[in-house]
């Protein structure tokens, strides 16, 4: 299994657009939407966006003091789900578009989080971002799966594509898009992971 984070298992896809949105604000870029058109991008690429190497700092120390305030809060149930696929003995990492430096705040309010995965691969180990599916392809690489008997969990459309183009299965959490959009890239569409059994998960993957 494949989760990508925000917006699958973290609920804090609505902080980031109201961050993004901010900085679009503050340091116009030109791009309509863009708190929409950057998710799933990691963070280098959201920064290309920016007009000059100043701004692109500024950005920085700011998302910086933003992730290191901000609570990560997890949708009801989502590590409950997680907890049970890890109890079944299914690999399983995380594949987010995340830096390290934003993980490790992560960790401090929730210590546990890393024990319950087997790998966590985070932007800054990724040489193609989302839509590329170059993150999927190397979390299945590291947990020596192949990538047809993987599931991928996403929420964005950048991410959804990466997921199909890996060629595993792509489940849509609506979290972030509508239904009707994520339902046009995904295997099975649900509204959180907390809706699905580690059986019914089984059943889908066969």
């Amino acid at each position: 299994m494949l989760f990508d984070l925000d917006g699958v298992l973290l609920d804090s896809e609505g902080r980031y657009s109201i961050f993004w949105g901010q900085m679009e604000k503050e340091y116009p870029t030109g791009i309509d939407n863009f708190a929409s058109f950057i998710k799933g991008f990691h963070l280098n690429r959201i920064l290309s966006y920016f007009e000059n190497d100043e701004v692109r700092q500024q950005v920085v120390d700011k998302l910086l003091e933003f992730e290191r305030e901000m609570r990560y809060e997890f949708f009801p149930g989502a590590l409950e789900f997680v907890k049970q696929l890890r109890d079944a003995g299914i690999p399983m990492a995380i594949v987010t578009s995340s830096d390290r430096m934003k993980m490790q705040s992560l960790y401090r309010q929730h210590p546990d989080f890393p024990t319950l995965f087997d790998q966590i691969i985070t932007g800054d180990m990724v040489t193609k971002a989302k839509p590329d599916p170059y993150c999927f392809l190397l979390g299945a690489k590291l947990l020596g799966v192949d990538i047809k008997d993987c599931i991928v969990f996403e929420d964005s459309r950048n991410g959804l594509i990466a997921g199909r183009a890996s060629g595993a299965k792509v489940i849509g959490v609506a979290t972030t898009l509508s239904a009707d959009a994520v339902k046009e890239l995904s295997d099975m569409t649900i509204d959180a992971v907390s809706q699905l059994s580690v059986e019914e998960l089984l059943n889908f993957d066969r």
